[in-house]
């Protein structure tokens, strides 16, 4: 699917609902389930790669994981990719399309700070110049996770900076149900709602105003905190 339709499932009636994946296998069980797309989530993938979330995997080693991911599955694949690897916006939208994937997930904060919002509005400015409509641009908005006077204003002004900067959708990362509907009521256009296994849930969410819906790594850490309450009982030597 090209990012032209994968666009349109950000404005349909429906919002769109994207459990996150990891790998090949996930990534399918997704697709089998009648999802009509496939997130990654980076967090996850770094895991099952060695790594942890924070920028801290090899570049190729990501795109070579969303390549496999993206090669698997029939339906649009989108990467999150956290804030671009250090990578020239350039460079980033060439390697990224060399994987298949039709959109990505990028944020605004590197180290645990937040990146100046002028600086990260050029920056998608030219991830979106370089990608022209072959890519679809979720930008994650970090003022709810980190320390922030007014997370909600915040959030409103980095919003409308990354619409003009060409962005398809803004992603208020775990943003309180009653300031998501601020925020989205504010900046208007998609947004991107964070689910979690046992809540805030989509519907709860789309209610807020969210037209797209990720679980980011809450369905790995959910499957993962499963496996270690079942390994015990598998017999230790």
């Amino acid at each position: 699917m090209t990012a032209e339709l994968f666009r349109a499932l950000h404005h349909g009636g429906t919002p769109l609902v994207l459990p996150n994946a990891w790998d090949p296998v996930s990534a399918r069980l997704v697709a089998e389930a009648g999802y009509s797309a496939v997130a990654t989530s980076s967090g996850a993938v770094a895991r099952v790669l060695g790594y942890d979330d924070g920028q801290l995997t090899p570049p190729a080693t990501m795109f070579a994981a969303v390549a496999r991911i993206a090669a698997a599955v029939d339906v649009p694949v989108t990467a999150d990719l956290e804030a671009g690897y250090g990578l020239s916006p350039k460079e980033f939208v060439e390697r990224l399309l060399e994987t298949g994937a039709v959109g990505c997930n990028l944020e605004d904060s590197l180290g645990g700070e937040l990146v100046d919002v002028a600086r990260q509005a050029d920056y998608l400015a030219e991830v979106r110049a370089a990608a022209g409509a072959d890519l679809v641009i979720n930008a994650r908005i970090d003022t709810f996770i980190r320390t922030v006077e007014d997370p909600v204003g915040e959030a409103v002004r980095r919003g409308r900076e990354y619409r003009r900067a060409g962005v398809d959708c803004i992603y208020p990362i775990l943003a309180p149900l009653d300031q998501l509907a601020q925020v989205a009521a504010e900046v208007g256009g998609p947004v991107n709602g964070h689910a979690k296994v046992g809540g805030p849930t989509a519907a709860e969410l789309a209610a807020a105003g969210a037209t797209r819906i990720s679980y980011g790594t809450s369905v790995h850490e959910h499957l993962m905190t499963r496996l270690r309450e079942l390994l015990p009982s598998l017999g230790v030597n």
